[in-house]
Formats: structure tokens, sequence, C-alpha cells
């Protein structure tokens, strides 16, 4: 179900089961994890600068797959605590800039995979929010943190006690994702925009990322994140691709940057 390909310094991950809406069962997890592993090997031998995940057909991911789950034998926290949340992990830790692009329902794990990433884009007409009342079930997969940081308490509730969807372009004004874009666009502008980082100064992009998730865990204040700022320019200004930056910038051409 899952495939990687690697090429021009990006991988792109893909959830290829249209039929069931790229719905994950517990190999489709596995081989998700296996894809990230192999991309994270090959960003360590500097042939990937950039992630991208994307889901064919007409749905980034509805969630898991539970066409042939059992309610009386079903081990939801070995699947949510002992298989998501550690490949969530691994993806935020991915050691390069992700991206994914998102359309049509994106769902319990899928919402999570999403959440998992740095950057997200979605078609106007993605689904966001928690179907859940409909099974007697709740959100999961990093859903509940998420949705209260950015929408609050009161909304955050009213979605799930409803179930009702909001769009990708609702979610976008919202603060929850970075862009919407109309659907016929998004892989497009996605890959051009992935591809255009590929090319950018890794190391600097990695230090952004782990600073954004120290800001996020550890609820840094302003000073204390600008000591983290300042330390992580203190260790870039001795790698090849500042001095290249700092050269390109003085000779007025483009950088050549190394990763």
């Amino acid at each position: 179900m899952i495939s990687l390909s690697i090429a021009d310094g990006v991988a792109e991950v893909v959830l290829n089961a249209p039929q069931k809406l790229n719905s994950l069962d517990e190999q489709a997890l596995a081989e998700l994890s296996k894809a990230y592993d192999d991309a994270a090997a090959a960003a360590s031998r500097g042939e990937v600068r950039a992630l991208l995940l994307r889901g064919e057909g007409r749905a980034f991911c509805a969630g898991r797959d539970i066409a042939g789950v059992t309610p009386e034998n079903d081990d939801a926290e070995a699947y949510l605590g002992g298989l998501v949340q550690p490949l969530l992990q691994k993806m935020s830790s991915f050691p390069a800039p992700t991206f994914a692009a998102a359309q049509g329902a994106c769902l319990g794990v899928g919402l999570g995979l999403l959440l998992a990433t740095d950057v997200v884009y979605v078609a106007e007409n993605a689904k966001f929010g928690s179907p859940f009342a409909k099974l007697g079930a709740t959100l999961d997969s990093g859903g509940h943190w998420y949705f209260t940081e950015r929408l609050g308490m009161h909304r955050t509730l009213d979605l799930i006690y409803t179930a009702e969807l909001i769009s990708g372009a609702e979610a976008v004004a919202q603060g929850m994702f970075s862009r919407a874009l109309p659907d016929e666009e998004l892989l497009e502008s996605t890959r051009a925009i992935v591809a255009k980082v590929a090319t950018g100064a890794t190391g600097a992009f990695k230090a952004s990322k782990e600073l954004v998730a120290h800001i996020r865990d550890q609820r840094l204040g302003l000073w204390k994140s600008m000591q983290e700022e300042n330390a992580e320019q203190a260790r870039l200004c001795k790698s090849e691709d500042y001095a290249e930056g700092f050269r390109a910038f003085q000779e007025k051409r483009e950088p050549n940057f190394r990763g």
C-alpha cells in the first residue's frame, strides 16, 4: 500500500490504497514506518533533503482501517499507543523538511499524519473533524491537543459532539494548516515548493525545525527561545552552507547549498 520514490533530493511517500480511502491497518503502518526509515537513511547519505507525503485518489487518509476489526477483540491501545504514536514521533523527527499534500478526508490517523508533518498544504475541499461520535469512539492521534491548541475548547468540543467536518479552506482560515489550494492545483504546486526547498540550506532548516518543536513542546518563552536561536546560529556559522550563503549574497548570485 505504501510506496517510496527518491529523485532530485526529494523523497515522495505515497499512501496508495484509494479503493479504501487510504485507511491504515497494522500492515500499512509498518510499511509507512519502513518508508520513513528508508528515506531517513537516504537523508543521512545526503540523497534526501525534503520529503513529501501524499495520498492517491479522492482522500488523503480516512483514518484507521476498521473493516476487519471486531469491537470485542479490539486492542485500541496497542494500535494507537504501540503503532501509531511511535510512527508519528518518527515522522515528526525526520532529519529534513517534510511536507504533506492533503485532499478529501483527513480523519483520525490521517489527521495524525498531518500533525506529524512540518508543512501541510490542503485542498480547499479537504475535510477535517471528529466523526467518531457515530462510532462511540473518540478523536485520536493527537487530535484533541491540536484542535484545542488551534481552535479553542468550545469549537473543539462542538466538532466532537456534532461530528461535523470543516473544509480545507476553513481549516487554513482558522490557523490549522499552512495553505489551501484548489484541488486540481494541490499536488503540482506542492511538488514545486518541495523541489525548491530541497535545494536550500537543509542544516539551517533542521535547526529551525528543532527550535519550533522545543517552543511547542517545552512552552519556551521569548528569551529562552532567543538563547536557543543564538546557540544554533553560532553552530551554523561554522558550516559550509553558511559561508556559501554569505558569499552568494556578497557576489549577488544564487547560493549553491550542499545541505
